[in-house]
């Protein structure tokens, strides 16, 4: 077969190159045709011409002056005499002229021209003295006539001979071109014959193994992935045909392990799955362990995770194929360093070894592994582990989130015929990061879970302590608010005027602290979840206005105006009365207390869009922009209020929303630091069967 791949080489550089030896031909004879007529064309052009134009000229010129001198004698008239003397010179540059351009023999016969037209001007000269008529003057013109014919002869042999030269150049020129252009049609012939007959015998010996390769091509591409092509005809054409072949062979191999890949991946999905369905770290490390070791065909499969404050990383779980997940009493291999883990988890890529025992025998570091296992190799109990094990390949993949590895999956087979591959490696990668992502929450949920529970806990602990010392409160209160209401009432006897300021004092704080306890009271019924409210039909009208004249004592004695707008018809809710009248008593000693002497405030309740509107406004000291989020928050103050040491708690407005939600309403505030404060509570308003409010 090589030899056909010769011959056929052969043939067609035997045929192209003489196609290239009659295209150089066909090139050479053309160009030489054309230096040739180029040559004689030069000729013609810079010599012949040039020297038959300027004889020309000259015979013209001499005639002129020959017809002038004639004509003087004849007429007498003076112009001719002055025509003749201003063209006697011309004959004799123009002669000059053109033996520059001449050959020799053309330069003799000029030479010639020359010397009869000077013989034949002196006699013109001399007719040019004579008078006109005279003897003297047909003398001359006799003697001139002669001179001038001797001339004339020479200057017309030149003229023939170089028109005969021009001439036969023009022939030759002819006959040239002619020749050229049969012979380029001839060799044109000859090279079209040759050029049919190498492509008949060339497409012959390659048309049909190729057509072969085509229609194997177009099988593969079809999808018929076992044609193969057949390698047959010239060695080039083998050549392509074993290409063909061989990317055919790739390609069932990348289909191959694509086809791996994919199940691997929904090996992966699936583990992935089942891994997140988990958020136990115990049941997290039985799936994940069990399902990887399952997936990619392990024999064994160890999850190691990191201890908090401890430098080893220990086996957490252990699966084999054999008797699946282990006990935790029988891990088989000891724990691993900390810094090989972190090591291992900053490279950021799995390790792999397909013939661990040739490394165990040697006791030689482990090629390309972390830490001081790379380094000094494995200790001890770890090489005995491996070979009771009989670990011959093995695969470990960090894990880890963050900066911070957790530890590290170990995949081990022990059969010699079943190395790890790329794609494998690949997947286990992946799932280890799933693992890891899976792991993190893990912990990070049972962490939350156990500080939620402490939380609970402590909040619980926090409400019963507030719950126990209300209730505690409340009862010496009591007692201290009836003895100071028997002491006003002079039940004990007369009170003098400090005696009474004082009483009046001790009843002011009595108040106070009866409604920080109330408001205590309430907090823990909210939180415990216990805060109820009884609905009846209530005229809002008329609570604003008894909220109003509750507090407008307060307001005068503080020089706060305050003015209440509500309309004349009732409102009608379906709400607890006290518990509303709490929100308006609320509102209005907030509004009252943190304005200034001078202000104002105002309370609003009016109908809008099925609901009752409810806002209470001052010109107080307003709330930072800032801080207004936080402003329905329990035991929140704002902080111009604390700089300016305005006593409070911080729990009204949270109880105060609080209610209002539990009559399912809502409630904005607007405010600006400086300018004053607007509360307002949507409430809807009862249904029309509902509207006869209690007393």
């Amino acid at each position: 077969m090589r030899i056909i791949g010769d011959r056929v080489a052969s043939r067609l550089t035997g045929a192209f190159g003489l196609l290239i030896a009659l295209l150089l031909l066909l090139g050479a004879g053309a160009l030489t045709a054309a230096l040739v007529v180029d040559r004689i064309h030069d000729e013609v052009v810079t010599q012949l011409e040039p020297v038959a134009r300027d004889n020309l000229r000259v015979r013209e010129q001499a005639t002129r002056m020959h017809r002038a001198v004639r004509t003087y004698l004849l007429t007498g008239h003076a112009t001719e005499l002055t025509a003749y003397r201003r063209a006697r010179d011309e004959p004799f540059a123009t002669l000059a002229a053109a033996g520059r351009n001449a050959t020799d023999a053309t330069r003799r016969n000029l030479a010639a021209q020359d010397r009869e037209l000077r013989a034949y001007v002196r006699v013109a000269d001399q007719q040019a003295m004579a008078a006109p008529g005279s003897p003297r003057a047909a003398e001359l013109t006799e003697k001139a006539a002669g001179r001038f014919a001797a001339f004339d002869t020479v200057n017309r042999r030149l003229d023939s001979q170089l028109n005969g030269a021009i001439e036969r150049d023009e022939d030759r020129a002819d006959a040239v071109l002619e020749g050229s252009i049969v012979g380029i049609g001839v060799l044109l012939a000859a090279g079209g014959t040759l050029a049919v007959f190498a492509a008949v015998h060339t497409t012959r010996a390659l048309t049909r193994p190729l057509r072969s390769t085509a229609r194997t091509l177009d099988r593969l591409a079809s999808g018929d992935h076992a044609a193969r092509a057949s390698e047959k005809g010239p060695e080039e054409i083998r050549a392509v045909a074993r290409s063909v072949n061989a990317l055919a062979d790739e390609s069932d191999r990348m289909r191959a392990i694509e086809q791996e890949r994919t199940r691997l991946a929904q090996t992966a999905r699936t583990v992935g799955v089942r891994i997140r369905e988990h958020l136990g770290v115990e049941q997290l490390l039985d799936t994940a362990c069990a399902g990887i070791g399952e997936g990619l065909a392990a024999e064994h499969a160890f999850v190691l995770l990191t201890e908090e404050d401890s430098p080893l990383v220990r086996t957490a779980r252990a699966w084999s194929s054999e008797a699946g997940l282990l006990p935790p009493e029988e891990q088989p291999i000891p724990p691993v360093p900390l810094d090989v883990v972190r090591e291992h988890y900053r490279r950021g890529t799995a390790w792999c070894h397909n013939d661990l025992p040739a490394v165990l025998a040697e006791g030689a570091p482990l090629p390309g592994a972390p830490g001081s296992f790379g380094e000094d190799g494995l200790p001890r109990d770890a090489r005995e582990a491996a070979e009771t094990l009989g670990l011959v390949g093995v695969l470990v993949v960090p894990v880890g989130v963050g900066d911070e590895p957790l530890g590290a999956l170990f995949l081990a087979r022990g059969r010699r015929g079943r190395p790890w591959r790329p794609v494998e490696i690949e997947i286990a990668e992946s799932m280890a990061a799933g693992v890891g992502r899976a792991l993190h929450n893990a912990l990070l949920y049972e962490r939350e879970t156990r500080l939620v529970d402490k939380l609970r806990a402590l909040d619980k602990a926090k409400s019963d302590f507030l719950s126990t010392v209300s209730h505690e409160l409340r009862t010496p209160l009591t007692s201290i608010v009836g003895y100071i209401e028997l002491l006003k009432d002079e039940e004990t006897g007369p009170l003098t005027a400090p005696q009474r300021h004082m009483l009046d004092v001790v009843d002011r704080n009595a108040n106070r602290l009866r409604a920080l306890i109330e408001d205590l009271l309430t907090l823990s019924r909210i939180e415990s979840g216990a805060f109820n409210s009884r609905k009846e039909p209530v005229d809002l009208v008329r609570l604003v206005t008894s909220a109003a004249d509750a507090v407008r004592p307060a307001a005068e004695a503080a020089s706060v105006t305050l003015e209440t707008h509500c309309p004349s018809q009732p409102l009608v809710l379906r709400a607890d009365s006290d518990q509303l009248d709490r929100v308006l008593m609320n509102l209005l000693s907030n509004a009252v207390k943190f304005t200034p002497k001078g202000g104002k405030v105002t309370v609003r309740a009016d109908a809008w869009d099925g609901d009752a509107v409810l806002s209470v406004s001052d010109t107080g000291i307003g709330i930072p922009a800032e801080e207004q989020e936080r402003l329905f928050q329990r035991f929140f103050r704002a902080s111009n209020a604390t700089d300016a040491a305005i006593p409070g708690t911080g729990l009204g407005l949270t109880i105060v929303r609080t209610i209002v939600a539990n009559h399912g309403g809502e409630m904005e505030v607007d405010s600006a630091e400086g300018r004053g404060t607007t509360f307002t509570a949507r409430l809807p308003i009862a249904a029309p069967d509902e509207t006869a409010p209690s007393p």
